[in-house]
């Protein structure tokens, strides 16, 4: 009988994660993937054909056959949305490698400072995510507008003499992105840093190899799967972000995100904006698989 539970618990273990991802990922796709195969219409839902299972299923295979590409082609042939993709991708990309600047230091001072400390270093990292994204956001409004914090407190120093230009340009939205997904690049870079075995700097030390040198080869080696983690935890999220680039960038930043809400609530056309977000998706999740087989392929071949 125990043998029997085990057998049983052991097979919910690699079904309860496969069952999760069914649920709450591939259903909600393929629903989001057949509203993009559909035609806008004033009607609720705002797209048709509409699938009712009571109809029966020659009524809803007749409806299948309804389903078309158009969308997509749509999409092709507006330059609006490649522009949207392509601002989105270089925007994330900028605003990775600078939280990457930003956060290596912060994760290497916190992995090298005294045990005790650590903790309460930690803490101040998660600390920002207790008071609510959007209140963060509109806090930065007050600083970098032109009569803002910033803009005064350099005046005050007398570094400028009128104020900046900052809010609502890209660079707002890089300093909003950079700050609010910080943590999400320090934290798994600080998990491979404080796992490592700082021995091996001692070695290579006594063997005369320089502290920068030392560093190169050994310490962020070994730090470069927290490194891919955490840009991969910024990139992501930061390519489909709405409300960073809506209070900071203004109207002069395109963004998917943006499009995709304007296309949703403004103009109704669900269809389109799903279409938009399956062809988000492809372009997130294919270089991903990519790059773990990649990686896989490596381990392979290394052992």
């Amino acid at each position: 009988m125990q043998k029997l539970i085990a057998a049983i618990a052991g097979r919910l273990v690699i079904v309860v994660p496969y069952l999760w991802l069914f649920l709450f990922f591939l259903v909600p796709f393929f629903i989001v993937l057949k509203i993009s195969m559909s035609e806008v219409a004033m009607a609720i839902p705002a797209y048709q054909p509409v699938f009712d299972l009571a109809q029966g299923l020659a009524a809803n295979f007749e409806k299948l056959k309804q389903l078309s590409l158009d969308n997509y082609r749509w999409l092709l042939d507006d330059a609006l949305y490649f522009k949207a993709y392509v601002s989105s991708l270089s925007i994330a990309a900028v605003s990775t490698v600078l939280t990457l600047l930003v956060g290596y230091p912060l994760a290497y001072g916190m992995a090298r400072a005294p045990s005790t400390l650590r903790p309460t270093l930690l803490m101040l990292v998660i600390l920002p995510f207790w008071t609510s994204f959007l209140i963060r956001v509109y806090a930065w409004i007050g600083i970098l507008k032109p009569e803002g914090l910033l803009n005064q407190f350099l005046i005050w120093a007398h570094v400028i003499d009128t104020p900046l230009t900052i809010l609502n340009t890209n660079t707002a939205v890089f300093i909003g992105i950079v700050y609010s997904y910080l943590p999400f690049m320090v934290l798994p870079i600080y998990s491979s840093l404080d796992k490592m075995d700082y021995s091996l700097i001692e070695a290579a030390q006594d063997l005369g190899c320089p502290p920068l040198t030392a560093f190169w080869k050994i310490t962020f080696p070994l730090s470069i799967p927290g490194v891919i983690a955490g840009c991969f935890l910024v990139f992501i999220p930061a390519v489909g972000e709405f409300v960073i680039p809506d209070l900071l960038g203004g109207s002069q930043t395109l963004m998917i995100g943006k499009t995709l809400w304007s296309e949703f609530f403004s103009n109704r056309d669900w269809p389109v904006s799903s279409a938009v977000a399956v062809v988000l998706l492809v372009i997130l999740v294919v270089p991903i698989v990519l790059f773990q087989r990649a990686q896989a392929r490596a381990q392979e071949s290394g052992r």
